[in-house]
């Protein structure tokens, strides 16, 4: 009888992701467009170095990789800046580290742009957040954004033991950078040069409004989580269900991840990602989003540069989480990109990669400054 309950749950799950989409029609005409981008998607994510673990404190083993200046530096000085920055630095000032910061169901290849655009001009450190990617799984009881933000603690003793640091994080990335801020907030003062906040939220989140926004807040919250808490009672049944509707997850992706048409290779590629996160893994990080609540720790990032970036189309983390956001960290700038949504780092790599630039390039002048 549970079986066939989670069966019916999963299929009526596929049914709304379907739903959502713009007909039979366009279904036809995304599908013809996976085929031709899968040889490309191969490409996006290929970037990689070294792997290196760091040991969270309670013993998961995250994947870890540093692209250091120096492999990439001749590359790297053919390419021109972006247009306003031409601050020409020392070779004895501090360079800031950036650390990148994953989001839900992704793993550190979503930053593929960001990391061939930066390389050989900063020092890069990237890592699967834990149940994530490479890295190892998480017990269910410390599947929260505490100990993301915990595990970056570990990520910068171990990989960054020293010298300011810029921290970029997506979505739950975003998530994560504000706990790390609220239980280490010795270090976040100490070392946080700048911040970056992408395709996030400190909380207000309602989860079943991503599927309908007619279901009422007083009961979506509860239908959203019993749902998700009952096909976990069978995550395999449920990951065979998401394998054979590999076409339905593409079509959530370009629906759920993107503003306006991309190509092909970005809805494959992050079609990859998801579903190479297993459901078990979705399902104990769910609880996370709908009661998250951060908006106290925001103040803290009123001390370093702190930029807010957004698609207008964003579905999942509205542009309305961002503004918010951006009205409670005094001197941030909000950088609104038209049309993208969620996966603004694929969809507007160059506007957001312009955007960070520009913080980076303040990071580095502000710390210079208190230096001297």
């Amino acid at each position: 009888m549970r079986r066939k309950w989670i069966g019916l749950a999963a299929a009526g799950l596929g049914a709304a992701a379907a739903a959502a989409t713009a007909g039979v029609i366009a279904e036809r005409r995304i599908v013809r467009n996976r085929k031709s981008g899968a040889r490309e998607a191969d490409e996006l994510g290929a970037l990689h170095s070294t792997p290196l673990s760091v040991l969270a404190d309670d013993g998961v083993v995250l994947h870890a990789e540093v692209d250091e200046v120096a492999p990439y530096a001749e590359e790297a000085a053919k390419t021109q800046p972006p247009k306003g920055l031409r601050r020409l630095r020392r070779p004895e000032e501090p360079e800031p580290t950036v650390v990148f910061v994953h989001g839900y169901a992704l793993n550190l290849d979503c930053w593929h742009f960001q990391r061939l655009f930066f390389r050989g001009k900063q020092r890069m450190v990237f890592y699967d957040q834990r149940s994530h990617g490479r890295s190892a799984r998480s017990t269910k009881q410390n599947a929260t954004i505490e100990q993301l933000g915990d595990d970056l603690a570990r990520v910068l003793e171990e990989l960054v033991p020293d010298g300011p640091v810029v921290l970029v994080g997506h979505s739950m990335g975003g998530m994560t950078l504000m706990a790390f801020a609220e239980r280490h907030p010795g270090v976040f003062e100490e070392r946080v040069a700048g911040i970056a906040l992408v395709s996030t939220t400190a909380g207000g989140l309602r989860t079943h409004r991503i599927v309908s926004r007619l279901i009422p807040d007083a009961v979506g919250g509860q239908v959203g989580q019993r749902l998700v808490a009952g096909l976990a009672l069978a995550p395999e049944l449920v990951d065979r269900v998401r394998r054979r509707g590999s076409n339905i997850g593409f079509l959530v992706a370009d629906q759920f991840a993107f503003g306006e048409d991309v190509p092909a290779a970005y809805v494959e590629f992050v079609d990859n990602m998801l579903a190479a996160t297993p459901f078990e893994v979705l399902a104990q990080f769910f609880p996370n989003f709908d009661s998250l609540d951060k908006f106290t720790v925001l103040r803290e990032f009123s001390h370093v540069p702190t930029y807010i970036i957004s698609g207008t189309k964003d579905v999942l983390t509205s542009v309305g989480h961002s503004r918010k956001m951006a009205s409670r960290i005094s001197g941030s700038r909000l950088v609104e990109c038209a049309g993208a949504g969620h996966m603004v780092i694929l969809e507007q790599a160059d506007k957001v990669n312009a955007a960070l630039a520009e913080l980076f390039e303040t990071a580095a002048t502000r710390r210079q400054s208190r230096v001297s």
